[in-house]
């Protein structure tokens, strides 16, 4: 009758089903060469066509990148007041949403017995704060990147190349 540490430790014996010739003068690898060189073939292969996405994706977001940068240098080029509003207009609005974050984390650790154990008290504070906090963030960083547009020089070559 087996106990159950029997059941528990068990052994298995494992014996190898293939056993090479002992007369091989060759390395096993050797056997195997045309197999063994067309599996690397196809790992280059799909490595090759890897790279050569990878360097599409980067062609692709490099451009977006530069174009977004054209854009906003025009846009600063031909709006230089409302640039120069939108960058003193982010900095107050710094100072405003730091205030904010202040008032948000001193709530949150004087109500956190609160917030952590009713449902109401978090709702409660998210809607007080989560809906203010997400729109002056959006504010902020759209008049950041328009009052701190790069100043740059645009050629038609730049602007043929952002299309």
């Amino acid at each position: 009758m087996a106990t159950s540490l029997d059941l528990l430790y068990s052994q298995i014996d494992v014996y190898p089903t293939f056993s090479p010739p002992s007369t091989a003068t060759e390395p096993a690898a050797a056997v195997h060469s045309p197999q063994l060189n067309g599996l690397l073939s196809e790992l280059i292969s799909s490595q090759d066509r890897q790279t050569a996405l990878l360097e599409e994706l980067v062609a692709n977001i490099t451009n977006a990148q530069r174009r977004k940068i054209l854009e906003l240098g025009m846009w600063k080029r031909s709006n230089p007041e409302l640039a120069e509003y939108c960058k003193k207009a982010a900095k107050k609005l710094e100072r405003i949403q730091t205030d904010l974050l202040s008032t948000i984390t001193e709530e949150i650790e004087s109500n956190s017995d609160v917030l952590f154990d009713s449902e109401f008290g978090l709702n409660e504070f998210v809607g007080r704060y989560g809906t203010k906090f997400l729109q002056l963030n959006s504010l902020l960083q759209i008049l950041a990147q328009l009052g701190n547009a790069p100043d740059i020089q645009i050629t038609t070559q730049e602007v043929r190349r952002s299309r």
